[in-house]
């Protein structure tokens, strides 16, 4: 090495770059291709996809390089004479069935895979998905559990305007809910999909499960996954200013830890039942009540209490009566985008955020809603 030369750190570093493009953890991030997935529907679903985007590699190679050696062998330049026939009845056959061909050898397997989607019978369990704007309801009707998935706190907080928090900061940004979907390995799950509002669409893509929930309508998938894991999606119609912020999350749990989970749940079923029936202090209704409003309110109220101007009123110094106020969060308002909410919280929940917003958000005026008196007035 000549000493008077001078290094060439750039040119190393450039190069180094360049090769880890093609290192696996470089091309991962960058992944656009479809996923396998976990469930034998996806598998179809991303051979036939791999079996398609083949072809059409294939007959642009035969396409594209039939052109080119035309352009160049048979150029002007090179003094060859242009054809002088009409048609040829031989290249119109050929160009003809070929096509046919490739389309009967891609419409079997396709067909076969669409008939598959749609056949549920013989399923092991069933769960029924509403779409609402803009969370998720979970109902398994056999085992008798209900919930909501709203999307997580640390999202929730982070995507606020002037939070001061870095998405990039927080794990799963948009892809994270409060409750999610559990459901086990090796069952073959009907989901019966519909809709309480707008059009929304239940997609993981792990799972090569999409369809539309359409308000008044019934709609059937079935998923049979085969290995666990968190599997996360999204909705993937637009349904509204809050679309982006509907998550879906789905832990595939082994079979008996399912089993553990829907006891856990019918426990906490009973005791929350049973928590509406005693007199709960302000400041146990106050600390419940903030996290119901964070999760079901905060989006349209804001978190002061301002609401949207035109849309939602502000909470804020409002002059409505504690009976009012119970009315309207029970049953919604109609001819307004304030839905009811009688069906989505609990008793406590209802009697916790009704407290809050009465005495927080810039409200103070000391009444204190019971359970009790919320259960009454179903």
């Amino acid at each position: 090495m000549n000493p008077h030369q001078p290094a060439r750190p750039a040119a190393g570093a450039l190069a180094c770059s360049a090769l880890s493009l093609f290192t696996l953890p470089a091309r991962a991030d960058w992944e656009v291709n479809l996923p396998r997935g976990v469930s034998e529907i996806s598998r179809d679903v991303y051979d036939m996809h791999m079996m398609v985007l083949y072809i059409c590699i294939g007959i642009g190679i035969v396409v594209f390089g039939a052109m080119f050696v035309s352009i160049l062998k048979h150029r002007k330049s090179l003094g060859v004479k242009p054809a002088t026939f009409s048609h040829s009845m031989t290249a119109e056959v050929i160009w003809t069935v070929i096509p046919f061909l490739i389309l009967v050898a891609m419409a079997i397997p396709a067909a076969k895979a669409l008939i598959k989607m749609e056949d549920s019978s013989d399923h092991e369990l069933t769960v029924k998905v509403t779409g609402h704007q803009w969370k998720w309801e979970y109902e398994y009707p056999e085992q008798g559990i209900r919930f909501f998935s709203n999307l997580g706190e640390a999202s929730r907080e982070a995507r606020a305007l002037d939070s001061g928090i870095d998405p990039f900061s927080v794990d799963n940004y948009l892809l994270e809910v409060d409750n999610p979907l559990v459901l086990p390995v090796g069952r073959k799950v009907r989901f019966l999909l519909t809709s309480s509002d707008v059009l929304h669409a239940w997609w993981v893509p792990d799972f090569a499960v999409k369809k539309d929930a359409i308000p008044g309508f019934i709609r059937e998938m079935w998923t049979v996954i085969d290995e666990p894991g968190t599997y996360r999606g999204q909705c993937a119609e637009l349904c509204g200013k809050d679309h982006g912020f509907m998550p879906i999350v789905v832990e595939a749990v082994a079979e008996d830890e399912f089993d553990g989970w829907v006891t856990a749940q019918l426990d906490a079923a009973v005791a929350e039942a049973g928590s509406a029936d005693r007199e709960w202090a302000m400041d146990e209704l106050m600390e419940r009540g903030q996290s119901v409003y964070n999760t079901a309110c905060l989006a349209c109220h804001q978190a002061d209490g301002q609401g949207i101007p035109g849309v939602f009123p502000a909470l804020d110094a409002s002059a409505i009566t504690l009976a009012e106020h119970l009315q309207v969060v029970l049953n919604g308002k109609p001819g307004t985008a304030m839905q009811a909410f009688g069906a989505q919280l609990s008793d406590v929940d209802i009697a916790a955020v009704v407290t809050f917003e009465r005495n927080a958000i810039g409200n103070d005026t000391g009444e204190v809603l019971q359970p009790a008196e919320v259960k009454a007035a179903r």
